[in-house]
């Protein structure tokens, strides 16, 4: 194919790892300066790139400088959501393989989650259509840990270390008076709850809080969770519950249309907001007693001072195994991880690759037999699966003013 260029971005919501999976990209292909000429960024992903808007690695971040990528949250060449055309006739294909050509991009890599990987598969899809030698990866990312063919997905371990510390923490903070009150922690999960799951791990002794947890998997029932929390009190007078943003009714209605209506976004998924606001309200109006909504919002997704340390070195093999992979000749897949057990009962991670296009549009669930029968907390399994991901510190070096030194694009 001779010496090509490799371009990479990255798309929706950004992860306190998602930086590493750059890192690994970058850093193998510098290695591959036989194969592998410029190393291009797009800037605010694929709509970025349509826009003209790119960088070169080696202007903004030469030698070394890369190795700032590690500790650096959110997106450094920035995100988007922009959803390529279904229809593989669209004129946009035409228009990127031009570029592509323009640029002698031989290497594309696409890091994101499920809409990214509906990218990739197009992307690839329409190369193969046409008789493109470009070659197209996606590199896994997503709080959520929602993508399929693949044990987890890279940022999951760092979020879920962020839930279980910051709800440990609410716990010990909600103790302190003992008086009847409730607390209601909101994280986010449309469909999937793995995230909220993590706030089991937070749990110090059996009984602890949060002593109700409720994941979008389940249908939840308002009139059982007021007499829950009603019989939880018997036992401790300061209840802790933790939801999922998407939790809804039997009906399918999401618990935050309750009060409000909802809009949608650019890929017509509902904004859900605040349902824990719904439920303070019902606790407060049926129960008479002191209860209050915490919503964890964006720290869940960008607290680098909470990165896992098994995420992070996960993530950067998962960029150097992709690069690794597309120059050997792969294309149309998506770097997966594989869970690989030990004698000794731990376990490690392999990559793999998996067909890029029986991943996109498909959602990966918490196993319904991880939960237990009434929907309001999660068994032992989930706690055996989330353990190893939340592993390691990562120790984030300090500027001149005693904060994070992470790496900007000016």
């Amino acid at each position: 194919m001779g010496r090509k260029n490799l371009i990479v971005g990255q798309s929706g919501g950004p992860t306190a790892v998602i930086n590493c999976s750059l890192y690994g990209v970058v850093s193998e292909s510098r290695r591959h300066k036989d194969e592998i000429e410029h190393i291009y960024g797009m800037v605010n992903g694929i709509e970025g790139f349509l826009a003209g808007n790119l960088l070169d690695f080696d202007e903004v971040l030469p030698g070394t400088m890369a190795e700032g990528l590690k500790i650096t949250p959110a997106a450094y060449l920035g995100s988007c959501r922009y959803k390529l055309p279904d229809s593989l006739e669209d004129p946009v294909y035409p228009q990127l393989f031009k570029r592509f050509e323009e640029l002698n991009i031989g290497y594309f890599f696409y890091v994101g989650g499920n809409d990214s990987m509906d990218t990739t598969s197009k992307l690839s899809r329409y190369a193969a259509k046409i008789g493109s030698d470009v070659r197209v990866l996606g590199l896994p990312k997503t709080i959520d840990n929602d993508l399929v063919l693949t044990d987890h997905t890279p940022g999951y371990g760092s979020a879920a270390r962020y839930v279980a510390e910051t709800v440990r923490e609410i716990v010990l903070d909600a103790s302190v008076y003992h008086k009847n009150s409730v607390t209601v922690l909101e994280i986010m999960g449309r469909h999937a709850g793995w995230l909220t799951a993590a706030s089991a791990l937070a749990r110090k002794f059996e009984g602890d809080n949060p002593v109700l947890i409720y994941l979008p998997e389940t249908d939840f029932d308002p009139e059982d969770f007021i007499a829950k929390v009603q019989e939880c009190q018997k036992k401790n007078p300061t209840v802790v519950v933790c939801v999922s943003e998407g939790i809804h009714d039997k009906d399918g209605k999401f618990i935050c249309e309750y009060g409000t209506t909802v809009g949608t976004d650019s890929f017509g998924h509902k904004m859900l907001e605040k349902c824990s606001d719904q439920l303070v309200k019902m606790i407060r109006e049926r129960l008479g007693i002191k209860a209050r909504a915490v919503e964890f919002n964006v720290s869940q997704r960008c607290s680098a001072a909470m990165m896992s340390g098994a995420d992070q070195k996960d993530t950067v093999r998962s960029g150097i195994f992709g690069v690794r992979s597309i120059l050997q000749g792969e294309t149309g897949k998506m770097v997966s991880f594989v869970r690989k057990e030990t004698a000794d009962g731990s376990c490690y991670m392999d990559c793999a690759l998996e067909d890029v296009n029986l991943i996109c549009n498909q959602e990966k669930a918490v196993p319904r037999e991880w939960i237990n029968a009434d929907g309001t907390d999660v068994g032992p399994e989930f706690i055996r699966y989330a353990a190893p991901l939340i592993q390691g510190i990562v120790e984030i070096p300090q500027g001149d003013d005693g904060l994070p030194a992470f790496v900007y694009r000016k």
